[in-house]
């Protein structure tokens, strides 16, 4: 359907719709209700200017497509968001929010979202923000868009920041359990280091420096650590950004057999979580992947604890909620946004929380 007619199916629409693109990420949030509302007619980018560091593209449009168009010019979408399989679409990439491996060192999806176009719960075509990061006074509502899960409104077209290719980089291993990699992750983040992703599993932390050559050559001369080669490394890192790599492929066998994949986000400072099963940690320390076959509520009590939050990333059962319970001053400001945005609640209804 053409945007107009989009416009008209949502605004005669009395039953709940649900947003879809290719469905990449049709497994993230609570259960899908309601009739398929597809983006895939809204395909293109419709504004590239790599000297001004931005690209916008209508929400439909592969990710890839876009991400090949930004390489010919070495520039990239800097947050690294997951693919999964290719099928990603620029505006699902958008309402789920994921970013990859060099999120903690460049920012995340919102951080490098500029502005957005998106049909409202009335059928009207509402447009926010720009191409600049300073351009609006008030709320931004783009930046609210991400991670929403299309509760909010069908997205139409997003602007994005884009940022050039590193000069150089190089990837180091290191021989550490969990405890000493923490240790040593906070101890070098605090330094003056280009360090863009790290991971630890299984015993090994590998760091990815990015930057100017001469930065990243001291950089690696001063941590030691064993040189990965480059066409070693960047296998590596696109599996852990893509979620194919072996912990993920493992946690996938991991959740048929009735463990639950969560993502914790916790203070990067925290130490070793006591969890049983297997555990990734990225980001410095402040995103820990855990498989574990543990009741709910020991996860979210141990990311508590430790002044985080835990979400039920992958499982064959979601009846614990997958997304960490609001306060109530926070479930009423969902609510307002909600029915700000969505008057009949037709979007995505339940993909975030049960009650929105």
């Amino acid at each position: 359907m053409k945007l107009a007619e989009l416009q008209s199916f949502i605004r005669d629409a009395r039953a709940p719709l649900r947003i879809t693109g290719h469905g990449s990420k049709d497994f993230y949030g609570e259960a899908l209700q309601g009739e398929p509302l597809s983006t895939q007619s809204l395909h293109g980018v419709t504004a590239y200017e790599p000297s001004e560091l931005f690209v916008s593209a209508l929400a439909g449009t592969p990710l890839a497509e876009v991400e090949a168009l930004l390489a010919q010019h070495r520039q990239r979408f800097a947050f690294e968001p997951p693919r999964f399989g290719g099928r990603g679409t620029v505006g699902g990439m958008v309402a789920a929010g994921l970013s990859g491996p060099s999120r903690a060192a460049l920012g995340s999806v919102r951080d490098h979202l500029l502005g957005a176009v998106l049909v409202n719960g009335k059928g009207e075509l509402l447009s926010f923000g720009g191409t600049v990061m300073k351009n609006v006074a008030g709320f931004d509502v783009s930046r609210a868009l991400a991670g929403s899960l299309g509760q909010l409104g069908l997205i139409t077209e997003v602007t994005l920041k884009v940022l050039p290719l590193p000069a150089a980089t190089a990837t180091l291993r290191f021989e550490f359990d969990q405890a000493a990699a923490l240790m040593a992750l906070n101890r070098w983040g605090g330094e003056p280091l280009p360090i863009e992703a790290s991971a630890w599993w299984d015993g090994a932390l590998l760091l990815r420096l990015a930057g100017a050559e001469a930065a990243v050559g001291a950089a690696a001369r001063k941590l030691g650590g064993d040189l990965i080669p480059a066409e070693m490394a960047a296998p590596f890192w696109t599996g852990l950004r893509d979620q194919s790599d072996e912990f993920f492929v493992g946690a996938e066998r991991a959740v048929a057999g009735g463990a639950r994949l969560w993502r914790l986000s916790l203070p990067s400072t925290t130490p070793e979580l006591k969890l049983h099963g297997e555990q990734l940690i990225e980001w410095g320390g402040a995103q820990r992947w855990v498989v574990t076959p543990l009741p709910p509520a020991a996860v979210r009590e141990a990311a508590a604890s430790a002044g985080g939050h835990a979400t039920l990333f992958r499982a064959l059962d979601k009846g614990c909620g997958v997304f960490a319970p609001l306060s109530p001053p926070l479930a009423a400001i969902h609510k307002r946004l909600k029915a700000s945005f969505d008057p009949h609640g037709v979007f995505n209804p339940g993909r975030l929380y049960p009650e929105l």
